[in-house]
């Protein structure tokens, strides 16, 4: 009687500890971080090769619908459909972007839903930087947002300030005009 009773009390414990296990918000375990990482630097680099080969459908469709892309320039601010529309006439006359890994970091949240990047790359305007933000959706991962920088080294920040003064005064009032209204 004495051994069923602990039986069922150590059958009772495990299936608590099972069952709140599972409502830690860890991730499964099923792939390790490694094997996450090494898929998304796939993912991300297919992605990248999608523009230099100017596959647009693969190019967009890595993208998640309600996704954001935000370009070099101050006024490059797209949803993925944006970016799609103005993006497809330079896929179609193949004259999609290269832009090649120098190095990456990619990091993942607790519950593997979620991961986000950096990354330097080599690019025709020069070194860029690029972060984005992506999400396994349906066992599918796809990116919410990316953000493509140029580099400016610190001592020559001065001279690209100067030289885009004009540009960014006109663009600071066109943009604080448009918030007041």
């Amino acid at each position: 009687m004495k051994n069923q009773r602990i039986s069922s009390l150590f059958l009772l414990f495990s299936g608590f500890l099972f069952f709140f296990s599972g409502c830690t918000g860890s991730r499964p375990s099923i792939e390790t971080d490694d094997q996450v990482i090494s898929e998304l630097n796939t993912f991300i680099s297919q992605w990248h090769e999608s523009a230099a080969v100017s596959d647009h459908a693969a190019y967009i469709g890595a993208m998640d619908i309600d996704g954001i892309y935000i370009g070099t320039d101050a006024t490059e601010y797209w949803t993925t459909n944006a970016f799609s529309t103005w993006s497809k006439p330079y896929f179609e006359k193949k004259k999609g972007w290269n832009l090649k890994k120098v190095n990456r970091h990619i990091y993942l949240s607790e519950t593997g839903e979620f991961a986000w990047f950096d990354e330097l790359l080599e690019t025709g305007m020069g070194l860029c930087r690029g972060s984005g933000v992506l999400q396994k959706k349906d066992g599918q991962w796809l990116i919410f947002q990316y953000v493509l920088s140029p580099t400016v080294p610190n001592d020559l920040t001065n001279q690209v300030k100067t030289l885009k003064s004009g540009a960014d005064s006109l663009l600071i009032r066109d943009l604080r005009s448009e918030s007041d209204q």
